[in-house]
């Protein structure tokens, strides 16, 4: 493996993120930072298949990006703004405090990917944070992921894992490490709040021709189509919920910001499947209230797309 610096745009096999189109109080422009010890510790190789990608030319990619210290490409990563209910209260800006859009993967039928690091550094939206991910933490995300992608169940999936050759403290100190997330979008039903909560129309009527056009191209130009964007993510939500439920998975914090427009699971943090059937279960040590507990998840799913409407 070979050392890499984290300085990067857009590797050649991406376009430059379509959410770069939007006005640029949507996100802001962060540059990853800087780890000169880091390597690509491994890639998926069926995830790249799925998508019509070359595993050796997407890590040689991705290298040669990193490489690539002025952003000549397209300009810098995208850290991008949101808000959210974090456990029923509300955080007028959260945003994406240790991630970076690095592009748009377009497969072969000629649909647009997300392509995210996370672990990435701190940017504006950090709010006292490091930035960084351990390496169990991104492992963890990769095989629930890839569990979920087998199960049949509509998941974000991880193309790879960079080791940062940085340790990471938290209860100790851990190896660092960076997820290469795949969605697609990240667009959140915090995302939407983020403008609402600022009586920002304009950035609302935006934000939701982009989702549209991202996820329900079908509806473009249609009259009625905010109220049928609702309806779609309504129904996507509610059939994630039920295969969740199907399975015994607990994910233990839906809050807004974890809600994504693309009815795909999204962060999987203090999450489990239940080793035995136990409606009440909660999982995250957090959640005292018992607000994200297994059969409280089609309820809070309810709640957080009523928020969206």
């Amino acid at each position: 493996m070979r050392a890499i610096g984290l300085r990067l745009t857009v590797p050649p096999m991406f376009q430059p993120s379509s959410y770069a189109a939007l006005p640029s109080h949507f996100y802001a422009r962060e540059a990853v930072m800087p780890l000169p010890e880091a390597h690509v510790w491994g890639v998926n190789a069926a995830a790249l298949r799925a998508l019509g990608q070359d595993e050796r030319g997407f890590e040689e990619g991705l290298m040669a990006t990193l490489r690539d210290p002025a952003g000549s490409r397209s300009g810098m990563p995208l850290a991008t703004g949101y808000a959210g209910h974090q456990f029923g209260q509300f955080v007028p800006t959260l945003g994406d405090g240790r991630a970076h859009l690095i592009g748009d993967l377009v497969d072969g039928e000629g649909r647009p990917w997300d392509v995210q690091l996370k672990g990435s550094g701190r940017t504006v939206y950090s709010r006292g944070g490091d930035g960084r991910a351990t390496l169990g933490a991104v492992l963890r995300e990769y095989f629930l992921g890839e569990s979920f992608h087998a199960l049949g169940i509509p998941t974000t999936r991880a193309l790879g894992v960079i080791l940062t050759g940085e340790r990471v403290l938290r209860d100790t100190a851990k190896p660092g490490a960076i997820l290469i997330r795949l969605a697609s979008s990240h667009v959140r039903v915090g995302t939407f709040q983020y403008f609402a909560c600022r009586g920002d129309v304009t950035a609302l009527q935006l934000l939701a021709d982009y989702a549209i056009a991202r996820h329900d191209p079908d509806l473009v130009g249609q009259p009625d189509r905010v109220r049928l964007l609702l309806r779609r993510v309504v129904s996507r939500q509610a059939t994630l919920v039920a295969q969740w439920m199907a399975v015994g998975f607990i994910h233990g914090v839906m809050n807004t910001d974890n809600m994504a427009l693309s009815g795909q699971t999204i962060d999987f943090g203090p999450c489990a499947f239940m080793d035995g059937f136990d409606p009440h279960k909660v999982f995250s040590s957090i959640d005292r209230q018992g607000r994200y507990a297994y059969d409280n998840q089609p309820n809070v799913a309810l709640w957080n797309l009523a928020r969206f409407a």
